[in-house]
């Protein structure tokens, strides 16, 4: 089998950070429904759930540094992502209000938008995806389009 071309290199890591975004979302659902720990919640998806094969096909192999950083950075910097995301949600819809999917999405973008290097647009893209997949029908991927380059321009100003 031949050497992977750059393009296709970057293809598939492009392919494993989105999988990582994912796979923070649905963990932190997780967390939040359940009530367990993030180093369980981790372990659990890196052992069973990252390229793991289900009647829909197989699921991508996860970048576990980024879903390591993500779900540690969602833990650590919940109360300031949390405050952001109020401030950016219409006031009568407060973040307890809101869909726990769409909660855990806040708080992996966010966490994502402290922590990382990646521009905010392709951090907002790639969630803005996320939700649409979620919420197919739903205008859901406007609300997250909105609410993240609200909390990214907030937090380029600190």
């Amino acid at each position: 089998m031949s050497e992977p071309s750059p393009d296709e290199k970057r293809a598939l890591r492009r392919r494993m950070r989105s999988a990582a975004r994912l796979y923070a979302v649905q963990a932190l659902f997780q967390m939040e429904a359940s009530g367990q720990g993030a180093d369980r919640v981790r372990r659990e998806f890196e052992d069973h759930r990252f390229g793991m094969t289900t009647e829909m096909g197989q699921l991508s192999e996860g970048d576990v540094d980024l879903f390591r950083k993500l779900l540690e950075g969602a833990v650590d910097e919940q109360v300031r992502v949390d405050r952001a995301t109020d401030a950016a949600l219409v006031d009568r819809w407060p973040l307890g209000r809101i869909d726990p999917t769409l909660r855990a999405l806040f708080r992996a973008a966010g966490a994502e938008l402290l922590i990382s290097d990646t521009p905010p647009k392709v951090i907002i893209t790639e969630y803005v995806e996320i939700a649409r997949a979620f919420f197919p029908e739903g205008k859901e991927g406007g609300l997250v389009n909105a609410v993240l380059d609200h909390m990214a321009k907030a937090f380029a100003r600190l």
